[in-house]
């Protein structure tokens, strides 16, 4: 990656946040139907157990985000993954993940679970080369035709 980043937890009201979730949010509605969006907006990502992951180009501005969501025993959700269409393609998803998966091993985490929609090749790809392996679905997701679910152990 050529230009400087910056990965932090950062609350979700902070600067560029919402623009994020609004263009990640119209993305998502853009392929699926209401009932099968399952986005959280920012007065549940405000909440203290969730961390939010906000990276940050060398000019301060968002471009990209994902918040991890405690699920169960020493388990944590990744939700609200998003890059800024301009940002695409200069490792910043690669970045937040493994910013993510060192602070959960880091706190004794031993899974993280995810579900992206069936359309979302290209997530479904990053998260392939990132380890994640496709699991059946779980919680509020079981029976929903547009989620595919996936997980990554933590080794520690």
């Amino acid at each position: 990656m050529s230009r400087a980043l910056t990965i932090a937890v950062e609350s979700p009201r902070r600067d560029g946040i919402a623009q994020l979730l609004q263009l990640g949010t119209a993305f998502a509605e853009s392929l699926y139907p209401p009932e099968s969006n399952f986005l959280l907006d920012v007065a549940e990502l405000d909440r203290p157990e969730i961390s939010v992951y906000v990276a940050r180009d060398e000019g301060g501005h968002a471009i990209g985000m994902a918040a991890l969501v405690p699920w169960g025993v020493a388990v944590t959700e990744l939700k609200r993954m998003f890059v800024h269409p301009d940002a695409r393609g200069r490792g910043v998803a690669t970045s937040l993940l493994a910013r993510m998966e060192a602070d959960a091993r880091s706190a004794g985490l031993r899974q993280i679970v995810l579900e992206t929609g069936t359309l979302h090749t290209a997530a479904q790809s990053l998260y392939a080369r990132c380890g994640f392996s496709p699991i059946p679905q779980f919680g509020r997701y079981i029976g929903e035709k547009h989620s595919y679910c996936m997980a990554k152990m933590l080794s520690h």
